[in-house]
Parts: C-alpha cells; structure tokens; sequence
C-alpha cells in the first residue's frame, strides 16, 4: 500500500508490486515485503528478479487473484520469482488463478519459482490455477510446509506441485485438492521428499512422465512418506514413455494411507494418455523402489499396476507390508506385473509374483 496498490480487486497492482519488490530486493536489512490482508489485490502477469541483497520475506496475508479474462496467448505464470537466493515466501493469504475459463487451454500457471535457492514457501493456499499451481524450475534447497492447493477434481492439468531440474525439495503437511497430480516429480529432480500431506481428488504423486519423445531422463532419491490419498487416479506411481532413455532410482514410498484409491501403486513404463502409442523399444530404467506398510482400498480390483518394458525390465522393486482391499466390491484385488524383478516381505495382498521369485 506505502507504493499506491489499490488493493480493491479490480484495479491492476503489477506496477505497484513491482515498485515494492525493487525496494525490497535492494535493501540489505533482510527486509519483508508484506501484502496486507483484508484486501485483495488483482495482478497481471509479473516476474520479481533477483538477485537480492540480503535475504527477502514475502509476507502473503491479502489475496491475489488472477484477472477474470483471457489476458495473454503465450505459456506463461502469473507471479514468477526469478533468481533470488535465501527468499521466503510465508502468510495466511490466497493466490486465486480464476482458472475456469482457461481450462480450454490451460497453459497459464500460477505461481513459479526458477533459479531460487534456499528457498521456503510456508502457510499460503492457492486456488483455481489455469493449469499448474506452483512450479520449481532449477530450484535448490526448497521448504514447502503447510500449503494448500485447491481446485475441482475436473478441471484439466492442475497440478499441486511440478517440479523439474531442482534437488533438496522437502514438501510436508501439505493439502491437495486437484484435477491432476498432487506433487509431480519431472526429469532433472533429485533428493526429494513429500511427507505427512494429503493428496484427494487428484492424479496421486507422481513421478514423470519421463522420456517424451526419446528424451533421457534422470530421476533419483525420492521419498514420499506418511501421506494419505483418498479417491485419487493413482496413489504412488513412476510413469514412462516408450522409447526414452535413462534412468530413475532411489525410491522409498512407506507409511501410505490410501482410500479408494484407483490404482494405489502404478509403475508403468507405457505411459500413453491419448492412446494409440506406437510400440517402440527402449525405456527410462525403472529401479530400487520400495513400497513398505501401504494399506487401503482401491477402488478397481487391479490394485497393483507394474508394467515394465521386455527391453529394459524394471529391477529391484521391493514390497513390504502391502494389505490393499476392494472397496464397495466382494471381488479381491489383484496384481498385474509385467517385466519386473523384485521381492516381497512380510505380508503383501493382492498376491505379487516377480521373474525370478
């Protein structure tokens, strides 16, 4: 407000968000930008470079909204956070991306981080994205605690979390209420760990997809513990493309909750969303993924999904104290594994038969 924001919700405050963000970058007291609360502030599409002095608080109480209209052509975020280190975003407010109208087309996203280290995003809810909520692109050392993410189970490609080329990204006791993944871990990403969140409606948590178009991937470390999905596509799933290269590796999934969960755990190295994929040779190699202590219910008898390819099998794959019931069916759940290598312990239903068990 001290740089003239009308703060009302129908005047554009980018000018005055700017204004505020160059004197807060340039001071070098570890100065916090605050965005009050009571008021709602409309924003066009702005990005607030770094890099900064010292470090920046961002202090998130009012609300931003998106403009109700189609306002640009071009793939693009509405609030970009560019090369800042030691940046905290924190607060009580909401960024709402009035995203029905763009989910025609959904390629405007809401909130984006790219090139911020020591990064900690805390506390804020996001809304309605046109497409993905928040997005971290060559992040470091990234804290995403208590954040909120909300929008109908239908509306297309809204993501809660995507995240691409970062490592260190610790996300915990968050909530997600989507129309696609929950938390997707793309190409690049290493280290990553999603603890005590909720994940329903939504795609689940979702490694991938990896390899498009021949591409080689690298996916490595990833830990998704202690969460809960309820009536989601998927739990837990590393999805591929036929014909990619690389590899993905290093993953503990233990601790997991699911409720009627469509297919709770799901590799599959044919991923395929519209159909018709040409049979290709070739795959991002799937290995060391752990699945210990997943109970629930799946919602289809198929509660296990592990679908590798004859060229380049899965490896390594371990289930531990798996119990997965059919809810509202008297049918049991099954397993369907294909061209994978692992072992069990414990107690594991469906039944789960390896090569080479």
């Amino acid at each position: 407000m001290d740089f003239h924001a009308a703060g009302d919700g129908s005047t554009d405050d980018a000018k005055a968000f700017a204004a505020t963000w160059n004197a807060t970058c340039g001071d070098s007291s570890s100065p916090t930008m605050v965005v009050p609360g009571g008021r709602t502030f409309l924003l066009s599409q702005i990005r607030l470079n770094g890099p900064c002095k010292s470090p920046v608080t961002v202090e998130l109480d009012g609300e931003i909204v998106a403009p109700n209209s189609i306002w640009t052509t071009a793939a693009a975020n509405l609030l970009t956070f560019y090369r800042i280190n030691n940046l905290t975003v924190n607060g009580s407010g909401q960024m709402d991306g009035n995203g029905d109208i763009w989910w025609t087309c959904f390629n405007q996203k809401l909130l984006a981080f790219a090139s911020c280290n020591s990064l900690s995003v805390k506390n804020i809810h996001l809304k309605d994205s046109p497409d993905k909520h928040m997005t971290l692109f060559r992040c470091s050392q990234v804290q995403v605690n208590n954040v909120s993410v909300r929008a109908p189970g239908d509306s297309p490609n809204t993501d809660g979390i995507n995240m691409a080329f970062s490592d260190h990204v610790y996300i915990s006791n968050c909530s997600f209420q989507t129309g696609d993944d929950c938390v997707s871990i793309l190409s690049g990403t290493s280290d990553v760990i999603v603890s005590n969140s909720t994940c329903g409606p939504g795609h689940g948590i979702s490694v991938g997809s990896l390899g498009a178009d021949g591409t080689t991937a690298l996916v490595e470390r990833i830990t998704v513990s202690n969460c809960s999905f309820s009536k989601t596509m998927t739990g837990v799933r590393i999805k591929s493309w036929q014909g990619g290269s690389g590899k993905a590796n290093g993953f503990l999934f233990e601790n997991i909750n699911m409720t009627d969960v469509q297919f709770p755990i799901d590799i599959d190295q044919f991923y395929c969303p519209q159909g018709n994929c040409p049979q290709q040779d070739g795959a991002v190699a799937i290995s060391d993924a752990k699945f210990i202590n997943i109970q629930g219910t799946s919602s289809n008898p198929e509660a296990i999904q592990i679908l590798c390819s004859k060229s380049v099998q899965c490896h390594g794959i371990y289930l531990y104290n798996v119990n997965l019931t059919c809810s509202g069916h008297t049918a049991q759940t099954r397993a369907t594994i294909l061209n994978a290598y692992g072992t069990i312990g414990g107690t594991v239903k469906p039944q789960v038969q390896f090569l080479g068990a």
